[in-house]
C-alpha cells in the first residue's frame, strides 16, 4: 500500500508529464481536434473552427467539388531559461493540421471567412433554387 507521500510524488510526476508534453502542436491540434461548430439554415452554412495560436496568414481555405478544406500551418519554438538566461531546454516544433468538411449546393463567389480570437469562421452561402445544377433529362 502506498503512503500519501508516494501518491503525492505520482501525481507531481504526471502533472509535470502532462505539462511537457500535453501542450504540443502535435497534440493540442490535429484533424481530430479541430473542433467545430456547422450551423445550416435554409440560406447558409456556417462553420466554425477553434484554430487558436494561429495567424491568419497560415489559414488556408479551399473549395472544390462541394467540399471545404481547412488548413493551417504552424512553426512553434519553446525555450526555457533560467534566472541567469543559461538556455536549458529549448524545442522546435512544426505541423500542418487540414480538415475537410463536405457541404454542396454552395455559391462559391459569395463565400467569406473571419478569423478572430482563435477562431475561424466561414459562411457558406447556398445556391439559389435557379442557380443548382440539378437538370431533369428526358428519355426518348
Amino acid at each position: 500500500m502506498m503512503n500519501g507521500l508516494q501518491r503525492r510524488d505520482n501525481w507531481m510526476d504526471n502533472m509535470f508529464n502532462w505539462f511537457d508534453h500535453g501542450f504540443e502542436p502535435e497534440t493540442m491540434l490535429s484533424g481530430a481536434s479541430m473542433r467545430t461548430d456547422i450551423a445550416e439554415d435554409d440560406h447558409a452554412y456556417q462553420v466554425k473552427i477553434d484554430m487558436p495560436g494561429f495567424a491568419k496568414d497560415d489559414l488556408h481555405l479551399s473549395y472544390d467539388q462541394d467540399v471545404l478544406t481547412v488548413t493551417g500551418h504552424r512553426d512553434a519554438q519553446s525555450e526555457g531559461k533560467d534566472n541567469a538566461g543559461n538556455l536549458l531546454h529549448t524545442e522546435r516544433r512544426y505541423g500542418q493540421f487540414s480538415r475537410q468538411y463536405r457541404l454542396p449546393e454552395v455559391d462559391r463567389h459569395q463565400i467569406s471567412a473571419k478569423y478572430e480570437n482563435g477562431v475561424l469562421t466561414v459562411t457558406l452561402p447556398k445556391l439559389a433554387a435557379s442557380h443548382k445544377a440539378d437538370t431533369t433529362i428526358t428519355i426518348d
